[in-house]
């Protein structure tokens, strides 16, 4: 098999029939063809274990809706350099197929603190270079809202992101921007992978940089779109006046988890007012190593254990965590007792809502068509705070990017006014200048929140949570992921999901299942009728999620992940108190999990 047929086989494993044979060939391809650099094939060279050749060669590092994260390394199955021009040449094909002015607006390229992430930038931006895309590169590290607002600033027909997020630091990503600002659809995204599939061999052409420069398909993105991106923060905020006067007041501890949020997010304060901020020193600067925490996410409390010490000293009012693309944030506020009080992203997200929609309707500046957009995975509070003031809960797919459609569609057929949208896992936007969470307005807004109920209504925010759940209901939430990695992994998150899907459990925890939500299938089974019936509005579209409801309210749900080797389950439960509801959980939790492990024949770190 010559060079070009092998480099297809390493494109569309259905070419091949054979697994081993693939393998083999795939590696013989990389480590024999001089496209690929020396670093590369000496690294492939030196792997001894057959396994590890199997996981990095079995198949291609899957381009998902919003595009890929991975493992960094050499091979089909890792990301690199390689894979990165591969993806990228696919995103030029869609884009040349919508003509010149297209690839004359361009593409908008960020890039956080990860390894490699500004030479995949770059790469990115050469590859588009030499198909004549006029590529847009951030001058430095920026957080993924700004690259989503900064699209529709610049008025660009994509934007690209490199960035795995919250993930360790092993790993790295490619994330797909549409023009209106979003993480591509699946509509979109699919003809993305068609022709990643296309692709007949790996050579791709890459441009120099200087040619690409002097050619004018290369420019620098430089401080404008920092101002014209803060100013939009700026404007959603509802009482700047009280924060210049006062702000001074909040004593904040910050942390990036040496990521992007650090410029943006003490920029954004101090010049709203807080000006009593301290950053954690260890984890102020870029570290792609993020050799401070194990995991550089603020859904673990355990990467607040510095942030925490810090804001002790200092007595702190509240603590603020971004992760390395500061699009998701964490939360630590003191109570009155002087104890610091942990939020979930649910948590976070109610009291954000609440403060948006109370303080709005305070002012006069709540719309009639309000409307709060959340994710199916996400706490069932927030649609009793919608509810209490009057307004709808749209309830979407998990993942930003169907809430950014959510807004889209709002604007163009003007059927109701965005408001808020969040996810449970700590994603939060207020208004329509950017389509993807923003760590850095969720900064502002809470601090304002804080400084707002403090100041106004002599509250913390564990006080205001509080006087949520008695106004709206009492509601607990939580998230268990288990990792299972590689081919096997995969294998063992379907026989999960094949046997809830077939048993359809009637119990947990002593709490009886009404009903179970196969967003797949758009079908709802009702366990105690036996009977079932299509999904209702919104038609959501198909994706492999479960989700079993409780007659007492809330739901259990099951969820592969579509970046990571993991399955995620979410618990939210409804009751009188937060002491019973406690209990209640533990009781759901250790019931199901208990199913799921003899459904596996062991039991997996979580």
């Amino acid at each position: 098999m010559d060079m070009v047929r092998q480099g297809k086989a390493l494109i569309n494993p259905a070419l091949e029939d054979n697994l081993e044979d693939r393998v083999r060939e795939r590696y013989k391809f990389w480590t024999e063809c001089d496209y690929f650099d020396s670093a590369t094939r000496q690294e492939l060279l030196s792997l001894q274990d057959p396994k590890e050749i199997s996981e990095r060669f079995y198949t291609d590092l899957e381009f998902g809706t919003g595009g890929m994260r991975g493992i960094i390394g050499a091979g089909t199955n890792r990301i690199n350099k390689y894979v990165v021009r591969k993806i990228t040449q696919g995103l030029a094909d869609t884009i040349i197929e919508q003509g010149k002015e297209a690839c004359k607006r361009g593409v908008v390229i960020a890039y956080d603190s990860r390894r490699n992430s500004a030479e995949f930038a770059m790469e990115t931006a050469l590859v588009l270079a030499a198909n004549g895309i006029r590529a847009f590169l951030f001058d430095r590290l920026k957080p993924t809202p700004e690259l989503s607002f900064a699209v529709r600033f610049l008025g660009t027909i994509a934007g690209v992101n490199i960035t795995a997020s919250h993930n360790p630091k092993e790993y790295n990503g490619y994330k797909v921007y549409g023009e209106d600002g979003g993480q591509v659809p699946p509509a979109q995204a699919l003809k993305i992978v068609e022709k990643i599939h296309s692709q007949i061999d790996w050579r791709i052409p890459v441009l120099s940089l200087k040619e690409a420069k002097e050619r004018g398909l290369l420019l620098e993105i430089g401080s404008d779109v920092d101002l014209a991106y803060y100013m939009e923060i700026k404007e959603s905020l509802l009482y700047p006046e009280l924060s210049r006067a006062k702000g001074s007041r909040l004593k904040i501890v910050y942390t990036p988890l040496h990521g992007a949020g650090n410029e943006p997010v003490r920029s954004i304060l101090h010049d709203i007012g807080f000006t009593s901020v301290f950053t954690v020193p260890e984890q102020e600067k870029p570290d792609c190593e993020f050799s401070t925490v194990k995991l550089p996410n603020p859904e673990d409390p355990a990467a607040f254990e510095l942030a925490l010490k810090y804001a002790t000293e200092r007595q702190a009012d509240i603590i603020l965590a971004t992760d390395p693309d500061a699009d998701r944030l964490g939360l630590y506020a003191k109570d009155q007792d002087g104890s610091f009080h942990r939020f979930t992203g649910n948590q976070i997200g109610v009291i954000l809502a609440y403060y948006l929609i109370s303080q709005r309707q305070k002012l006069g500046r709540l719309p009639k068509d309000g409307k709060l957009v959340k994710t199916v995975a996400s706490t069932e509070l927030g649609d009793a705070v919608a509810a209490h003031f009057g307004l709808e809960t749209i309830n979407v797919l998990v993942g930003f990017k169907y809430i950014g459609e959510q807004i889209k569609e709002m604007e163009e057929k003007e059927t109701g006014s965005f408001i808020f949208g969040f996810e449970e896992s700590h994603g939060y936007l207020a208004g329509t200048y950017a389509r993807d969470k923003d760590a850095v307005q969720a900064s502002a807004l809470l601090a304002e929140a804080a400084l707002y109920y403090r100041e106004k209504e002599n509250k913390t925010l564990p006080q205001v949570l509080e006087e949520i759940f008695r106004l709206c209901g009492y509601y607990i939430d939580e998230q268990v992921a288990i990792s299972l990695e590689g081919r096997e992994g995969k294998e063992n998150i379907n026989k999960i999901m094949d046997y809830l899907r077939k048993k359809k459990p009637a119990a947990f925890g002593g709490l009886t299942v009404k009903s179970m939500d196969d967003f797949f299938h758009r079908k709802t089974y009702f366990m105690i009728e036996n009977k079932e019936r299509e999904m209702g509005a919104p038609l959501l579209p198909p994706e492999n999620v479960l989700r079993l409801r409780f007659e007492q309210g809330g739901f259990i749900m099951a969820r592969p992940s579509g970046t990571e080797p993991k399955i995620r389950f979410y618990f939210c439960l409804k009751g009188n108190s937060m002491t019973s509801l406690k209990e209640t959980l533990n009781n759901v939790k250790a019931d199901f999990l208990e199913v799921i492990y003899n459904v596996l024949g062991f039991r997996p770190i979580k």
